[in-house]
């Protein structure tokens, strides 16, 4: 028999020891199947794995070293986004000034714990698309049922956390912000009106009409391919992220009144740089680039506004020769703008009004809520059984057919689960309800509703690299003070 060096019985040692435990950890122990292969590899080495490096064309075995190098690399890195480490960039400044456009993240997969991938083949480091070639990054077979490993802990309320957009179960690839179903309202609603049949405000008639909305405008962008471009689906895992602060946990009863949170009745503490979008009229002076961003303001968030027409819906009056001046628009914390306040050019300053929030969810619900002042809606949770009417069915169809894959139907007014007439549900799944704290810049679940586990990737643990897009690299643009900065809640 032949004998191995202790070396090599530690090395297979250690790795099977670390094999074990990981298909212990996924619960699958198929995966067991690969420790003949470690054997081989450590000890016996009948299979010769390195055949390449014996080749006498050296040009060959130098391309064969690159090969076997990436390789290695694209396998490394595939496990490590999967089930630990995952690098994200803010795309937007939902969550200013918590987190700034430009933070490039390490987000955990371990604090919640890690999901077994729905599209196990796929190309790691790209979310869905290969950049240049413009293709799927991922085999849509096999797809794999939802499980996560255990982590560390659960989503907790005020976490930041890391998602797959909901609403971008379908997607138009050309026009992929606002979401396919808010498209859908709005093209509907846009040929509603050309028709002259205004929009309902009434609870009980807004339904009918944001259905009709709805079915009107899916047609008109499945027939538009020049500017919605081709219509995609994309598994869980393959959704855009997101991130978000979760501010609903399952169960609770959220409710929002004039922009202030509630939880069961209860008023929420807000984060501490909570934001609002603010018009600030000055006396004529401008206010200048520089001045703005040391309140820290950055550019692509301000705008002006001349018209006058805006200026008189909010209040405001023109000067003595009968002049409005320029209106600023920008997001705002309470420190801020109490600074801005104290600027003596500065004459008035207004909140942004409701209506300017757009369409809520659910866009076909007989509530008539906004963005400012929303709900009480009850956050599903996983176990509980709730009573459903049509009144409160718009709010959690999404869940019941597309996320908990159900058959949902409403047939002569009575309502009907996978071909039972019914009035309850029992949802598999808990659900999340996140919002930014840039509240008047953020797209949350006020317009795409609830986040559901299965949806959940991670929690953003530290910032490893910071760019501020307003300069340029060498003049600002590495924002160095926030370079390996804990991420807070």
């Amino acid at each position: 028999m032949k004998k191995f060096a202790p070396k090599q019985w530690i090395k297979f040692i250690v790795a099977a020891v670390l094999l074990i435990l990981f298909a212990d950890w996924v619960g699958n122990f198929w995966i067991l199947l690969l420790l003949p292969v470690i054997f081989d590899i450590y000890l016996s080495k009948r299979v010769n794995y390195g055949f390449w490096k014996k080749w006498e064309n050296k040009t060959a075995r130098k391309v064969m070293e690159w090969v076997d190098a990436i390789l290695f690399a694209l396998v490394a890195v595939y496990f490590i986004n999967t089930f630990f480490f995952q690098n994200y960039k803010i795309p937007s400044s939902s969550l200013e000034k918590t987190l700034l456009v430009g933070d490039f993240l390490f987000v955990s997969k371990v604090s919640y714990g890690a999901r077994v991938p729905n599209t196990p083949l796929s190309f790691p480091l790209a979310q869905h698309t290969l950049p240049i070639l413009d293709c799927k990054s991922y085999i849509e077979w096999p797809q794999w049922e939802y499980k996560r490993l255990s982590g560390f802990g659960t989503v907790k309320r005020y976490d930041i956390v890391v998602f797959n957009f909901p609403a971008g179960d379908t997607v138009a690839l050309k026009v992929q912000n606002p979401d396919i179903y808010s498209s859908y309202y709005t093209e509907g609603d846009r040929q509603l009106q050309s028709m002259g049949q205004p929009f309902v405000k009434d609870s009980m008639n807004h339904n009918a009409y944001a259905n009709k909305c709805i079915a009107i405008g899916r047609e008109l962008v499945k027939a538009n391919q020049g500017t919605y471009g081709e219509i995609v689906y994309r598994p869980v895992d393959r959704r855009e992220n997101y991130v978000k602060r979760c501010v609903g946990l399952p169960g609770d009863v959220l409710q929002i009144v004039n922009n202030q949170l509630f939880i069961n009745q209860k008023k929420m503490a807000n984060p501490e740089h909570l934001q609002f979008n603010y018009f600030v009229k000055t006396d004529g002076a401008s206010l200048s680039e520089e001045y703005l961003r040391s309140l820290g303001i950055s550019k692509d968030d301000i705008q002006l506004y001349e018209a006058g027409d805006w200026q008189r819906q909010l209040g405001i009056e023109p000067d003595a020769n009968g002049q409005f001046t320029q209106l600023y628009h920008f997001p705002l914390t309470q420190e801020v703008l109490g600074k801005l306040k104290q600027n003596k050019s500065v004459v008035k300053v207004i909140i942004e009004p409701d209506l300017m929030g757009g369409p809520v969810y659910p866009l076909n619900g007989f509530k008539v809520w906004s963005r400012d002042n929303y709900g009480p809606l009850w956050i599903p949770q996983k176990g509980k059984t709730l009573k459903l009417s049509l009144y409160n069915l718009p709010i959690y169809e999404r869940c019941i057919r597309d996320y908990e894959r159900n058959k949902l139907e409403v047939k002569d007014g009575k309502i009907m689960i996978n071909g039972k007439i019914t009035d309850r549900y029992t949802f598999k799944m808990d659900y999340y309800w996140m919002m930014g704290d840039n509240r008047h810049m953020s797209a949350d679940s006020r317009y795409w509703g609830f986040v559901p586990e299965d949806h959940v990737v991670g929690k953003p643990i530290l910032i490893w690299l910071s760019l501020d897009k307003d300069r340029g690299l060498f003049d600002g643009g590495i924002r160095f003070k926030r370079l390996f900065n804990v991420v807070h809640n």
